[in-house]
């Protein structure tokens, strides 16, 4: 008359909950993707993604300080220039005085090797048409053209401290290219975090705000479509075999089944994105009395654990790094 089996024993305390658990979430796996802005004389908040800051180079210092305190595993760094410095090619992103790769310096001498400094290797925020590459005569992103450029500002970014590059173009060819490049003049130790399985996203919305993106159109030409999971094993296959050291799926919690197949294939640590909107959503829904943010963020958290992410790149990294 009673079932035999009662897995409800196990669920009974919070005590048996923590000694059965099955995935852990620790400050170590959390990531914090942080903006610096040139030309501004404070932080200013993010209007779409609330507690969200474009910094200054002495915020982000602070923040990033405090960040590595609370034990976050590293910081992903985005530079935002003045958009009189935005042009065609996006020179700023090779610039030595550039916002990105002066900031990158900046934390290098302030924070050395306690942490793991990560650039965003990509041209999209230096462009004055907000594309993630150049644009051929006919107005499309140039794919090889691109790479010359991904080369430059891989070497620029690895001179300037980074201890892992992030290249998010999703060009054909550019982990290839930028290892070599970086092997060609002695930076043999600079790492490749590789955004292998990048989607076209409607919840990028917020992060166009954050890097005051300049973009028409979208990016659907090298970005992937939302309908494929195959391509992306395709894609990570690609990056593996051009010496990517860590390879990423971004959106994250859309794109969780892809996500789990990824880390069952991969030879390398995985890292996943949970992405500008990923965070919006969750903030407006508690804002409002509809859910219970802390208890969302965290389940949100072990969802990308759970489906196979060794990395969590999240803006929630500092604040739940602390509670953990």
């Amino acid at each position: 008359m009673f079932p035999a089996e009662r897995p409800r024993r196990l669920r009974a305390t919070p005590a048996l909950r923590r000694l059965v658990a099955e995935t852990s979430l620790e400050p170590r796996h959390l990531v914090l993707p942080m903006f610096v802005a040139d030309g501004i004389d404070e932080p200013r908040e993010i209007s779409s993604m609330p507690g969200v800051f474009q910094h200054t180079l002495d915020s982000l210092t602070r923040a990033a300080t405090e960040a590595v305190a609370a034990g976050v595993g590293g910081l992903m760094l985005f530079g935002v220039p003045r958009t009189e410095d935005k042009d065609a090619n996006g020179s700023g992103a090779t610039d030595p005085d550039g916002i990105l790769n002066r900031a990158l310096r900046v934390l290098r001498d302030e924070l050395g090797d306690s942490t793991v400094i990560m650039a965003d290797t990509c041209l999209d925020e230096f462009t004055d048409h907000g594309h993630c590459g150049v644009l051929a005569a006919d107005g499309r992103v140039d794919n090889d053209a691109t790479l010359t450029r991904y080369v430059d500002m891989a070497v620029a970014q690895a001179e300037s401290g980074a201890h892992l590059l992030g290249p998010s173009g999703m060009m054909d060819g550019q982990i290839a290219a930028i290892r070599e490049g970086l092997d060609d003049v002695g930076r043999q130790d600079t790492g490749i975090l590789a955004y292998s399985a990048k989607y076209a996203s409607a919840f990028y919305g917020p992060f166009r705000e954050a890097v005051g993106s300049s973009l028409s159109g979208d990016r659907r030409t090298y970005q992937q479509d939302a309908a494929n999971r195959r391509e992306s094993l395709r894609e990570v296959d690609l990056d593996l075999d051009e010496g990517a050291d860590m390879v990423m799926v971004k959106p994250a919690m859309s794109y969780l089944d892809v996500l789990r197949e990824v880390a069952d294939m991969s030879t390398v640590p995985v890292a996943a994105y949970q992405i500008s909107g990923e965070y919006s959503m969750i903030t407006a829904a508690a804002q409002n009395g509809w859910i219970d943010r802390d208890a969302a963020v965290l389940e949100s958290l072990l969802s990308i654990r759970r489906a196979g992410a060794d990395i969590v790149l999240t803006y929630w990294a500092a604040e739940f790094a602390a509670r953990l």
